[in-house]
């Protein structure tokens, strides 16, 4: 008796602590949310509410069209994975620009771009580049802190380039829609990508020696090579623009995306019945797990609406003397430091049903903070302790310690701070695109 009558706010804020510390103690996330979110929701509504949710909710998750974009996106990235485009792919670019001050670094961004449009994947992205540009960029006697610092942030690009998983988990979370959000992620990644290359460039230039340039290739090297880009050049123009263009629909572009994939793959490898098959089991895989966590975070998002801690968050910030845009610049940089503690998944998860409402009473727009949610969890990724992209580049690349890879991660990380506050200046660099789309 003495528990229900216990402000429903207050059992919301214990909730939320206590979700913390099963996070470290370790419990899996989906688990973990759910519980908690079952509970704090039996302690406010009743046992037969709590039961009614967790019927209810899991099946409205999984029943939801916008879901339906994750298996397919997902299964386009794996059988492009193990078709061996980004080898092909880095030789057209290397050949390109290798010839410039830290041409091939720039390349491994290039390469990383188009990739990452792709496949939607930073550490897959991250990982097959490792494997394909790092030998050409040692024999160049490039600096490992250069080379890699450019894989890892090239990396990164897998998540803002659409198709994008955490887009998608931000969409079925918010309800925003999912084609505004992969367009919206085109002028900012490929702006981002500019800026890195730029940065490589400029450092290069200064310190020659961290970056020489790579012998110069024929023109008719140069042509030849480039043939290689049109598979994947095509694959991107058909996906995106299709969306773009109101042709099809996000869904139905990941199924057009998956079956080229494919096809690509057979192209480039032969009917390889091993690829198909582990690109499928990779699939459903990676769409269970976050199927299941995100079934837990619908539930604690709806245990806090009814605690109304997400009320109370947003009078909260709305109450503070810094105008929208202060807010917002608060916001990230609570994401920015999240991240150094958090993996990007459980970051966006937990704190989502928290944040989005205040963001919906600030008046910014829900796919431009998408977009900029997106960037911060790019940032999580190259940032200390936990940079998972680090962290796979590290285990990759046995003989360089993961503080020099750290290292050489930060000029990007600086590079991301900027953009990020160039995009909170000029919203319309993510607007413009989907407004076109609208009209």
């Amino acid at each position: 008796m003495v528990v229900r009558m216990m402000d429903p706010a207050i059992i919301g804020i214990i909730g939320f602590f206590v979700m913390f510390v099963l996070l470290f103690l370790g419990m899996p996330l989906g688990l973990g949310m759910a519980l908690v979110g079952f509970g704090g929701f039996a302690l406010i509504s009743g046992v037969d509410g709590a039961l009614n949710q967790l019927g209810r909710v899991p099946y409205s998750t999984v029943a939801s069209y916008t879901f339906s974009v994750l298996p397919l996106f997902v299964l386009m990235g794996e059988w492009l994975s193990h078709s061996g485009m980004m080898t092909k792919s880095f030789g057209a670019v290397q050949k390109t620009i290798g010839r410039l001050p830290g041409g091939l670094a720039m390349g491994s961004v290039a390469t990383c771009t188009l990739f990452a449009a792709c496949t939607g994947s930073s550490l897959a992205t991250s990982l097959t580049m490792t494997k394909v540009s790092l030998p050409s960029m040692r024999e160049y006697k490039y600096d490992d802190k250069l080379s890699l610092g450019a894989i890892a942030a090239g990396g990164t690009l897998g998540i803002l380039l659409p198709p994008s998983t955490p887009m998608i988990v931000y969409s079925i979370m918010t309800g925003a829609s999912i084609g505004s959000l992969f367009i919206g992620g085109i002028i900012p990644g490929l702006m981002l990508s500019g800026m890195f290359m730029l940065g490589i460039y400029v450092l290069c230039k200064w310190k020659p020696e961290l970056g020489p340039a790579a012998a110069k290739a024929s023109f008719s090297e140069i042509l030849a090579s480039s043939k290689s880009l049109w598979m994947p050049c095509l694959l991107v123009f058909i996906v995106l623009g299709g969306i773009w263009g109101g042709v099809f629909s996000s869904s139905e572009a990941g199924g057009i995306g998956a079956f080229f994939a494919l096809v690509t793959l057979v192209m480039l490898k032969g009917f390889d019945i091993r690829a198909i098959l582990e690109g499928l089991k990779d699939t459903v895989l990676t769409t269970a797990m976050i199927l299941l966590i995100v079934m837990g975070a619908m539930i604690f998002g709806e245990f806090m609406t009814v605690s109304g801690v997400t009320s109370l968050l947003a009078n909260f910030f709305t109450s503070l003397p810094f105008g929208s845009t202060g807010i917002l610049i608060m916001i990230l940089l609570m994401y920015i430091l999240l991240g150094c503690v958090l993996d990007s998944l459980a970051m966006m998860l937990l704190t989502l049903p928290l944040v989005f409402p205040v963001v919906e009473t600030i008046g910014v727009d829900p796919i431009l903070f998408g977009i900029l949610l997106v960037i911060t969890i790019e940032m999580s990724y190259i940032t200390p302790p936990l940079g998972m992209v680090v962290f796979a580049l590290a285990g990759a690349v046995k003989d360089v310690p993961m503080a020099k890879i750290f290292r050489g991660s930060m000029p990007f990380f600086v590079i991301m701070v900027i953009f990020l506050g160039l995009l909170v200046a000029i919203p319309d660099i993510v607007l413009w695109l989907p407004e076109t789309m609208k009209s």
